[in-house]
């Protein structure tokens, strides 16, 4: 039998029985859109953390007196360790031979105001004249804290464009006065618009100098340093040179653990790419229970199939048709099914992953790998749980197959 008259037989017996048909490959339908949905998301998320990650500096890096720390112990622990300060910052410039600059941060929140207007739990930054080169803020308008604005603790500010926009809509403000907490701040410029990361706005923020923020919000915390590399392949260099002089500073013996932590975009890609592993896992979970299921249908169906047509296979056999032809038959069947199923969920996970693109704030990057291995995978299924019904087709006897009613 011809591969064309196959399909031409298989593709007329499915359309008879096109609510049949559909309701077989449904279970391949969800495991594949499962898979091209939540891999087209995870794949979008992980160029969009990426590249967000990337725009910070490649050749940047962060020193935290705690770090990433997700056990409440561990937590404990880190807090009873020496402050970080910005002497640490100065240090790192003069002895490191691969760092260009070193800039020093504090984080607090507080309500800023401007008359009758207020913005609540506004990130509120301390910092000094070397954050704006280490970590490439850059100012939309106005201009950015001096190291004079640092040396004498002005009380002036760098607003957020978020923050901009809720206090100012339409005004100026550059020059006006905004309360952070219970002082006064004079607003000196506005820093560029970064967007959202996943959602969460990165220009609702406040930068002030890190003396002013201290008079503001106490002077006993400890700050993150941002350090700068002289280039891209400066940086593992530039990490060991900054470990080797505070561990000397902070006279750690031989034998202990840094207490502090650094951390570049490449750690805060492997954090999150570890997590997103987790997701890959569970749609690998789903898409599996999904296809074995639908996988299972599919050769109850062509069982059921088998028998409904005895007959005809009966006369196809009087008739000079081998049992491979009929095997290939209802092989060809169980492909169609699943492929076609394959396909319905490939394109619904497309749509899908389009969808949540556009209406919500995660990314989607579809990948042909992943439309190629959905297909690939469901063609397989077909495949494999068509055998046993195309191999008992084929093996049905002409004479007991004319006389079956």
């Amino acid at each position: 039998m011809q591969v064309s008259e196959s399909l031409r037989i298989a593709v007329t017996n499915l359309r008879v029985h096109k609510v049949r048909s559909f309701l077989t490959v449904l279970g391949t339908v969800i495991g594949v859109m499962s898979v091209i949905t939540i891999v087209s998301i995870i794949e979008g998320m992980n160029k969009y953390v990426s590249e967000r990650l990337l725009e910070e500096g490649s050749n940047t890096f962060y020193v935290d007196k705690i770090g990433l720390i997700t056990d409440y112990q561990e937590y404990l622990d880190a807090m009873k360790r020496k402050d970080l300060t910005t002497d640490d910052a100065r240090a790192l410039e003069r002895l490191s031979t691969s760092i260009l600059v070193v800039g020093s941060m504090s984080e607090s929140r507080s309500d800023v105001r401007y008359r009758s207007r207020e913005v609540s739990s506004v990130q509120i930054r301390g910092v000094d004249e070397g954050y704006q080169a280490a970590s490439v803020v850059e100012v939309e308008y106005g201009r950015f804290l001096s190291r004079e604005d640092v040396v004498r603790r002005r009380p002036v500010c760098v607003l957020g464009t978020d923050v901009r926009d809720k206090l100012f809509s339409g005004l100026d403000p550059l020059g006006k006065e905004v309360r952070v907490g219970r002082y006064i701040f004079r607003v000196i410029g506005v820093a560029e618009k970064k967007g959202s990361l996943l959602g969460m706005s990165q220009d609702s923020n406040v930068m002030m100098p890190l003396p002013a923020f201290r008079k503001a919000f106490g002077s006993r915390s400890s700050v993150m340093l941002v350090a700068k590399a002289k280039d891209q392949e400066s940086l593992g260099l530039a990490q060991d040179e900054a470990r080797a002089i505070l561990r000397a500073r902070r006279k750690v013996p031989f034998s202990k653990p840094d207490d502090f932590s650094i951390m570049s975009a490449e750690t805060f890609m492997e954090i999150y790419k570890n997590f997103t592993s987790t997701a890959y896992l569970v749609t690998v979970g789903i898409a599996a229970l999904s296809l074995v299921v639908g996988g299972i249908v599919i050769m109850n169906i062509m069982i059921v199939s088998v028998t409904e047509r005895t007959k005809e296979i009966g006369i196809r056999k009087a008739v000079g048709a081998r049992s491979a032809d009929i095997m290939f038959q209802f092989l060809i069947e169980s492909l169609i099914l699943s492929g076609s199923g394959g396909l319905i969920g490939v394109l619904v996970g497309v749509g899908i992953a389009v969808l949540v693109s556009h209406v919500t704030p995660l990314p989607a990057a579809v990948k042909a790998w992943a439309i190629g291995m959905g297909l690939l995978v469901a063609l397989g299924v077909g495949g494999f749980f068509g055998i046993y019904p195309a191999a008992r087709a084929a093996k049905l006897d002409p004479i007991e197959a004319l006389r079956y009613e």
